[in-house]
């Protein structure tokens, strides 16, 4: 009997050992993947703030290009040619494309790796501005709380009286849109996007809004990232630099 006992003993033991090991193993793995997610997460989070810290970047050489030239940059030639375009740019689509970035000295990639957007109002690319004529007519949109459509920057209508942004930045963000280094083009692969697929097509009218990766929420999925510049801001740099009849 005695062995018997010490026979279901080591049995219960062993039994228990092995509980304690799944345990084990199965904490490490829920660990390993909750760290995996975590991780996943903090390195889109890294990529979005160098994208911000780029944009920033490059919204104080634009405005230091206008206090220089008395004007801002035109977009650049191409998606592989970083130089300002030659050719004057007189309509709103004509003054959306890339970022010049090799005449601002810039990086002109996000995060991602694909090139920052530029939109600019066509009187603000020939010098001298005229204040006393030249309307900004870049907007911004957000979504209020039931998904309306609100004004961030600008309104309905641009006027002398009611003015708008003169520039516009824009990164697709990781997924949908956006073009490559190489001049490659990104898919959009979502269905619904509105608000991402408004940002890709227009040429005066943005929308900025937190990241959703739900296709259910109003505009759809979104993760691009928006900046305008103040032409508050822009005034003030260039009269400083009096470069602003």
């Amino acid at each position: 009997m005695a062995i018997s006992r010490k026979s279901a003993t080591s049995g219960r033991r062993q039994r228990g050992a092995a509980l304690l090991l799944l345990l084990a193993m199965t904490s490490v793995g829920a660990a390993a993947v909750l760290i995996s997610a975590l991780s996943h997460d903090n390195g889109q989070q890294r990529r979005s703030a160098l994208t911000l810290a780029r944009m920033a970047q490059a919204r104080e050489a634009l405005v230091g290009f206008a206090a220089v030239n008395g004007r801002l940059p035109r977009p650049a030639a191409s998606a592989t040619d970083g130089r300002e375009a030659q050719a004057p740019c007189a309509s709103e689509q004509a003054c959306t494309g890339f970022l010049p970035w090799v005449t601002l000295g810039v990086d002109g990639a996000d995060g991602w790796g694909n090139l920052l957007r530029y939109s600019v109002t066509p009187a603000y690319t020939r010098a001298p501005v005229l204040r006393i004529s030249a309307v900004a007519t870049k907007t911004v949109s957000e979504r209020g709380a039931s998904g309306e459509s609100e004004y961030r920057v600008g309104q309905a209508s641009c006027d002398l009286g009611a003015q708008c942004a003169p520039l516009v930045l824009l990164s697709h963000g990781q997924r949908n849109f956006g073009t490559s280094l190489l001049g490659v083009a990104q898919a959009n692969t979502a269905i619904g996007n509105l608000d991402e697929q408004q940002n890709a097509s227009d040429s005066v009218h943005f929308i900025s809004r937190p990241f959703s990766a739900d296709p259910a929420a109003p505009g759809g999925e979104f993760d691009d990232l928006v900046l305008s510049v103040p032409l508050s801001l822009l005034y003030q740099r260039m009269a400083a630099a009096h470069r602003l009849p």
